[in-house]
């Protein structure tokens, strides 16, 4: 690396022959090494050639679809509580909890092997979604820049493909991606779940402002380019409200952004205990509640589903915005049409299939104070979000 700064990063490898280094690949022949560094407080960084690129995962459907994916990193120091990826970090002998915001995985090599992967007679180009298991955009993509790369070789082989991202970093390839979408489709979205500042730090430490993520659609929508705005998750009885929802949904359109998706909360059972010992530790007001909503699902109840898509419908409505659609096998969002709207179906349990009855909620029903959010505030530290 010929810069100070990298030199600084490469100044910090740890000796491969470590036996803590990086417990699910020591054995690996693809390990290069293991790096730290001040700029990155906490976190390792485990730089590995990767043997492939392109990843073909299953419609969770069960529609016998698929979709292809590439993940750059595996791990994330965007460190959300709430993310469903957290337990793919167990089979590469991590936890997932604080190893997979502090233990990031490296393909170094990515878009090399992704070039070649692309350039084969037998690869059909169908899209491709980047972000759907860790950020291609996190932090670290300041440093090892690898998305360029891939960038070039996907617009460069014909293929399609779409980004979800949490990280700002993403405006710095914005003319190589309008370049690209002069030759194939490009879909970007923004994961933007939480409208609260203090919230947000809590449950998204490592994540960039949501205003500066909304700059970021703003920059995104003003280059020409389409933008859809992730309100995922949902938060039930945290960012449900319809204050929070609205002033959501208004500030994305304000943005420009091109469509708005949304679904409550899921957790998967590896997921669970560290989203529950953080409720534990800010909101042990919610446990038992939550408890009753996900201790044997991973989705929340159908009727809350319900109750959730009849509060948002009418503020999408309001703020003129569509709903966007996402892909059953990737979790991105669906490609756009030439009539402008998407294809593909909504992620996970379909709102729009849950809005076809009046409900209340179950939430709703249980509490009678739920709308007016006569929550107690005897944990320290709890934000007023109501």
């Amino acid at each position: 690396m010929c810069s100070n700064g990298g030199m600084r990063w490469s100044g910090q490898a740890i000796d491969a022959s470590r036996s803590d280094a990086l417990p699910g690949l020591e054995s690996n022949s693809g390990f290069v090494r293991s790096v730290t560094t001040p700029e990155f407080a906490g976190v390792t960084f485990h730089e590995v050639l990767a043997k492939s690129a392109l990843n073909r995962v299953p419609s969770a459907d069960g529609s016998g679809t698929y979709g292809w994916t590439i993940n750059p990193y595996r791990g994330c120091s965007h460190a959300c509580v709430y993310c469903f990826a957290r337990p793919t970090h167990t089979y590469l002998e991590f936890d997932g909890g604080a190893d997979f915001d502090q233990q990031i995985v490296v393909k170094t090599n990515v878009a090399d092997v992704l070039h070649r992967e692309l350039t084969k007679p037998s690869w059909d180009r169908h899209p491709v979604a980047l972000g759907t298991n860790t950020d291609p955009y996190q932090r670290a993509e300041g440093k090892y820049r690898l998305m360029p790369g891939v960038i070039r070789a996907l617009a460069g082989s014909g293929t399609p493909f779409s980004i979800l991202t949490k990280g700002t970093l993403l405006r710095r390839d914005i003319p190589l991606l309008v370049e690209a979408a002069r030759s194939v489709p490009v879909d970007l979205a923004m994961s933007i779940a939480v409208y609260d500042d203090d919230l947000q730090q809590q449950v998204e430490p490592g994540t960039p402002t949501t205003a500066a993520r909304l700059a970021t659609v703003r920059a995104i929508r003003d280059a020409g380019l389409t933008c859809s705005v992730f309100l995922m998750p949902v938060l039930p009885y945290i960012t449900d409200t319809r204050a929070h929802l609205d002033d959501a949904i208004g500030r994305a359109a304000a943005a420009g952004a091109s469509s708005v998706m949304y679904s409550a909360l899921h957790l998967r059972p590896g997921v669970k205990p560290w989203w529950f010992a953080w409720l534990q530790r800010t909101r042990p007001d919610l446990v038992e509640r939550y408890r009753s909503m996900y201790l044997d699902n991973t989705y929340a109840p159908k009727d809350y589903r319900r109750w959730l898509a009849e509060r948002v419908r009418p503020i999408l409505r309001a703020h003129g915005t569509g709903l966007g659609r996402v892909d059953p096998a990737t979790g991105s969002m669906g490609f756009t049409n030439r009539s402008g709207g998407t294809d593909g179906v909504p992620a996970g349990p379909s709102p729009l299939d849950e809005q076809s009855r009046p409900t209340t909620s179950p939430l709703k029903r249980a509490d009678p104070g739920f709308d007016r959010r006569l929550v107690p505030r005897s944990a320290p530290g709890v934000p007023t979000l109501f």
